[in-house]
């Protein structure tokens, strides 16, 4: 037993390019994209041991096609890391990336790791059909196919209908709770791509994004450096008729996968490298169904009150955009937060949102800004389909 938890550290971050639904990582399997930043994390780390990783952490939301059967131990072993290194998968939908990375963290601060790798991944390209066992053998009737990309499916009929429906009509709820217009919402999604742009033409990427072996992709598939206010006017609303979410202000389907290394004193000191950060706490709430978009606003103050960091002390936030209804909303509900920090470099809109690996997208990306900043705190948080929400805190 230890006496007090050991302090968890990011020793480095790194994801893939993002791809589109159907895009340059379309031909990708999901377990060979987080193979992929597994063995880059260990290949930028020349001092590691990789037989020292005690345990690998992988979110997937999905999990449904080529990324059955525990993804993370699969990447592993396509990695060509040692067979001791183990690999567990974990499923908070939107926000797994991110409960991977608590999850390795924990268990390094309680003395149960030393080092560990966490992460996720989505193919959202390559999530199948599924058919369900009929309830008895050689059934009359037509079967129907359910889609696992996104969203409710073979939904149980005790839930309450005004839960289960779509994230898009959900989203349209949030925004209209807290008069999101749809003016603000274009404003932000615009910010979203122009920000992301700028960030890859200033090569502020460079030290986050990895390869994709075989893929000639090199920034974010998804970015729209021309768009503008009125092409974004332009888009009929996506879910509701008079709605005001649209194709152009929520983020799109995405594959990608990213993964973080962490360690704590004695595993930085194997490794012979300087964090980028080290891990504060996390939190997580639940909310209702219907109203997810506002999961992060009750695990935003409650990680900020476990950690005493008042709003004014925060250097930048990443806010996951699943859409800018959603991410306004929590703003609004939120006004001690200076949007002004929010998503500096872009956000899920433009650079896109694979489900498992958003939420460890977003942290490795807190991390690498407080690095290149040299000190200060700062925020990651997503809301999560089916009314939850995750928070976590980081600091150099």
């Amino acid at each position: 037993m230890i006496e007090r938890p050991r302090d968890v550290y990011v020793v480095d971050a790194v994801r893939t390019p993002f791809g589109r639904y159907g895009g340059a990582l379309a031909g990708v399997r999901p377990d060979d994209l987080a193979a992929g930043v597994l063995r880059a994390l260990v290949d930028r780390s020349p001092g590691l041991d990789p037989a020292r990783i005690d345990d690998v952490l992988l979110g997937n939301a999905n999990g449904a096609g080529e990324d059955n059967r525990d993804v993370a131990r699969m990447a592993v072993l396509l990695a060509g890391l040692p067979v001791s290194v183990p690999g567990a998968t974990v499923n908070r939908l939107c926000g797994s990336g991110m409960e991977a990375v608590i999850q390795a963290a924990r268990a390094i601060a309680l003395g149960d790791a030393s080092i560990a790798v966490a992460g996720g991944v989505e193919s959202m390209s390559r999530a199948p059909w599924v058919l369900p066992k009929p309830e008895r053998a050689f059934p009359a009737k037509d079967q129907q196919l359910y889609s696992t990309t996104l969203g409710w499916r073979m939904v149980n009929p005790r839930m309450p209908g005004e839960w289960t429906i779509p994230l898009g009509e959900s989203a349209e709820l949030v925004g209209a709770k807290y008069a999101v217009s749809r003016e603000s919402q274009d404003a932000f999604a615009l910010d979203s791509h122009r920000n992301a742009a700028r960030a890859w033409s200033e090569g502020l990427y460079a030290g986050e994004v990895v390869p994709v072996e075989g893929v000639e992709l090199t920034r974010d598939e998804g970015i729209r450096d021309n768009t503008s206010l009125d092409a974004l006017a332009k888009l009929k609303p996506a879910f509701t008729a008079d709605g005001t979410i649209t194709a152009g202000n929520a983020s799109p389907l995405n594959d990608g996968a990213a993964a973080l290394l962490l360690a704590d004193e004695d595993g930085l000191a194997a490794i012979g490298r300087e964090p980028l950060a080290r891990v504060r706490a996390a939190a997580v709430t639940g909310i209702e169904p219907q109203f997810f978009g506002l999961g992060p606003v009750d695990a935003i103050r409650k990680v900020l009150d476990k950690t005493a960091v008042a709003p004014g002390d925060l250097h930048t936030i990443e806010l996951n955009e699943a859409y800018a209804a959603q991410a306004l909303a929590c703003l609004a509900a939120l006004p001690e937060l200076d949007p002004e920090l929010v998503n500096p470099r872009g956000g899920a809109i433009a650079i896109g949102h694979p489900l498992g690996a958003s939420g460890a997208r977003i942290t490795g990306a807190v991390a690498h800004q407080l690095a290149a900043a040299g000190s200060g705190t700062g925020l990651a948080a997503l809301c999560i389909g089916v009314g939850q929400g995750l928070a976590l805190v980081l600091d150099r």
